[in-house]
């Protein structure tokens, strides 16, 4: 018995000992393509190397240094290049260990904000339904998924959810991606309104949600309209783009796609590629000098932000995503993969929906195609292709709960920037024989959620 704590310790796992390109190995040799980037995460692939040189310069010249004495020219260098390719108006950078961490980051300077503004009253954060915004208490709590959440709810701090922009499954028939997005927008508003202006700090959304919804891209001007009901009531807006950021949609930033500039943005997985732990919180200028002009000092922190080994690795995956010109990649590589997804299941009867950006891309399962009827979650159809994709030496993300957090079952795909057309061929003829295989295996006529 491993003496490691695994997140699922009665499930036995191969011991992964080394990393090529797109595939993972393990101690017996059997090679997997990492057609998830694990969680999204792995965007070059695994042993680049380029980023290994760079940390390795990094850690003999100077691992770490606490920043409550230094700062360090990886951060400062990284910190320069994001603000230069975000979103206007974003322009500094605090960087943390991970996703939750960010999150946990901008939840607190919103607050800090308001109360240096003279606004204490301004406590409340508006999320959506099924959105996953990380595994820490903060993060959870504005969180919309009901699984996750339940065991937590005494600990969890007050938060309140609005409906999704999914428009596969919430979309009316014959309303138009106008005439919905204003839907959604007025809702947000409604909610406003109802627990008080003057008490809403901030509205926490995913651009393109990730882990809980699998890959559901906003509709068009969706975000446009969220952005207008924000400024009306002053109430900030903050863009979760721990997964669906860094390239991962075929934008540096997914927002670019949307139009819009939040006034906090979290980055994450795809910002140093698995090579280092690390995330970040974006932040506009007027929250920075609001606290510069206050207090002075933002009243949070961890001992390892701003970790010069992690920013150094960043940088060189950052630099080596621009170089090779790994968005344009993306950005064919994705197309690809939808049109083959779609190619094979145009017509199949338990296969709802294709959907996605770049290499993000969400594969929903459906018992009834007619009527989108999830499976029942007892037969928890997710696990099960995860298990047939891996015996087959492919890793996907897939995941259960996708329509209310207790049904519904999705694959999520998010392949290494690198991959090659040959690559996405294969990456989904693999998946359609584990498909095919956990179909078969589920019984999947045993009925419906």
């Amino acid at each position: 018995m491993s003496t490691v704590f695994h997140r699922m310790p009665k499930q036995p796992l191969p011991v992964a000992v080394a990393g090529e390109g797109i595939e993972i190995i393990d101690s017996t040799g059997k090679r997997y393509i990492d057609a998830s980037g694990g969680a999204a995460v792995s965007c070059l692939g695994h042993s680049h190397p380029r980023v290994i040189e760079a940390i390795a310069q990094q850690a003999r010249q100077l691992p770490y240094a606490h920043t409550s004495f230094f700062t360090n020219e990886a951060a400062e260098a990284l910190a320069d290049r994001l603000v230069a390719a975000a979103p206007q108006g974003l322009g500094h950078v605090y960087f943390v260990s991970g996703g939750s961490e960010a999150i946990e980051a901008a939840l607190k300077l919103a607050r800090q904000y308001f109360v240096e503004r003279g606004e204490p009253a301004r406590r409340r954060f508006i999320a959506r339904r099924q959105s996953y915004h990380g595994n820490t208490l903060g993060a959870l709590a504005i969180g919309g998924n009901a699984w996750r959440r339940e065991p937590f709810l005494p600990l969890l701090i007050e938060s309140h959810h609005v409906s999704p922009c999914f428009a596969y499954r919430e979309r009316r028939d014959g309303e138009t991606d106008d005439a919905y997005a204003q839907r959604l927008a007025d809702e947000l508003e409604e909610k406003i309104l109802e627990l008080g202006p003057e008490t809403v700090a901030a509205f926490v959304a995913e651009t393109v949600v990730g882990a809980t919804a699998g890959a559901v891209p906003p509709v068009r001007d969706y975000f446009r309209k969220i952005r207008a009901v924000c400024d009306r009531y002053g109430v900030l807006l903050i863009l979760d783009e721990i997964m669906c950021g860094m390239g991962r949609t075929g934008h540096l930033f997914a927002c670019e796609e949307d139009g819009v500039t939040p006034d906090l943005l979290t980055i994450a997985k795809g910002l140093g590629a698995g090579y280092q732990p690390i995330g970040a919180l974006l932040a506009s200028e007027r929250i920075y000098e609001t606290i510069v002009g206050g207090t002075g000092y933002f009243q949070h922190g961890h001992t390892y932000i701003g970790h010069a080994t992690a920013c150094a690795a960043a940088l060189e995956v950052q630099r080596v995503i621009a170089e090779e010109r790994l968005l344009d990649n993306v950005q064919a590589r994705g197309e690809q993969l939808r049109a083959r997804l779609l190619e094979r299941y145009a017509a199949h009867p338990y296969v709802g929906d294709v959907r996605g950006r770049g290499l993000f891309v969400g594969v929903e399962l459906v018992h009834d195609r007619a009527s989108k009827a999830p499976f029942d979650p007892a037969l928890k159809l997710h696990a099960a292709i995860k298990r047939e994709a891996f015996s087959r030496g492919l890793m996907v993300y897939p995941m259960g709960g996708t329509v209310d957090g207790r049904c519904g079952d999705h694959v999520l795909l998010a392949p290494p920037f690198i991959c090659t057309a040959t690559d996405i061929d294969t990456i989904v003829e693999r998946l359609a024989d584990a498909v095919e295989a956990a179909l078969r295996k589920s019984g999947m006529a045993t009925g419906t959620c």
